[in-house]
């Protein structure tokens, strides 16, 4: 009798392992990863390519992170900013006054890494063939030049329209604002310290290829770019959907050669003018 019994509670235990292996709980994901490519074109505002402004220089940075504040989902290029599918959009607060991204609950994510894990079953299912992508924040290395000698510094980029900063680290330092920033606020760390800066008003790029027809709003940092393929959901997705939002970082470190070197050069507590950060174009791809 006990050896019968041990002999049904077996079965018991394969036949329910058998049944859940055979219907596993499958919940499907849109899985979103932010890439820079200092190789891919560098676009204008208005989506063509183009070079680094005359009296300007430019270099790649290294990135270490990035952060969106929106991100959406556009059947076509007549589709208007907010008419799309909305994936994302990063919590906000009127603690400086305005309306302003929250830093403090900002997701950063290092290039390669997964910034959003979405459930298929809850995006309308369609064919759409543009994203549209809010980037906020950027944490990067840059070479610059004293006294004609090349030293690396650390830079945080904020490049949302309007950015409410309790604090932020840099690479060691941490500062502390607790005030809005407008876009083209930024900080750099040296071995000397931490200087920060503001680049001028409407000066940082977001290219948008549809601005004749879908325009963003001033003072934005919506890029806008095609699917190589377009993204199709059914709703009758079994296993998940990875798209990789690829950003041009070619020369998307900008800065006014007061000399025409070519180097951003620092000296006598002063720098060459920063002018521009922003991101220099979107190739949103669905991965194999």
């Amino acid at each position: 009798m006990k050896n019968l019994f041990s002999l049904i509670l077996l079965l018991y235990l394969v036949n329910g392992c058998t049944s859940s292996d055979e219907n596993p709980k499958n919940d499907p994901k849109l899985i979103v990863k932010i890439e820079v490519d200092p190789e891919q074109v560098r676009l204008g505002n208005a989506g063509t390519a183009v070079d680094v402004t005359s009296g300007h220089a430019g270099q790649n940075p290294v990135f270490h992170q990035i952060a969106a504040h929106y991100l959406e989902l556009a059947p076509s290029a007549n589709t208007f900013l907010g008419e799309g599918e909305i994936l994302y959009h990063a919590a906000e607060t009127e603690a400086g006054g305005e309306k302003a991204i929250d830093f403090s609950q900002s997701k950063l994510v290092a290039p390669g890494e997964t910034f959003l894990e979405i459930p298929l079953n809850s995006i309308q299912s369609g064919t759409y063939e543009w994203v549209r992508m809010s980037l906020s924040y950027q944490n990067f290395d840059v070479t610059f030049y004293y006294n004609d000698q090349p030293f690396t510094g650390t830079i945080a980029s904020f490049v949302g329209f309007n950015t409410y900063i309790d604090k932020y680290l840099l690479k060691t330092e941490e500062v502390e604002v607790k005030a809005n920033r407008k876009q083209g606020y930024w900080g750099l760390e040296t071995l000397a310290g931490v200087v920060t800066g503001q680049s001028p008003e409407g000066a940082t790029t977001v290219p948008n290829p549809l601005f004749e027809t879908s325009p963003i709003p001033q003072g934005s940092c919506v890029v806008t770019g095609e699917f190589d393929m377009p993204l199709e959901i059914t709703g009758n997705e079994t296993t998940d959907i990875i798209i990789s939002m690829s950003l041009s970082i070619n020369k998307s470190f900008e800065w006014v050669d007061e000399n025409s070197n070519g180097l951003w050069d620092v000296g006598n507590g002063q720098a060459e003018a920063v002018v521009d950060m922003g991101l220099r174009g979107l190739i949103p791809r669905v991965m194999e």
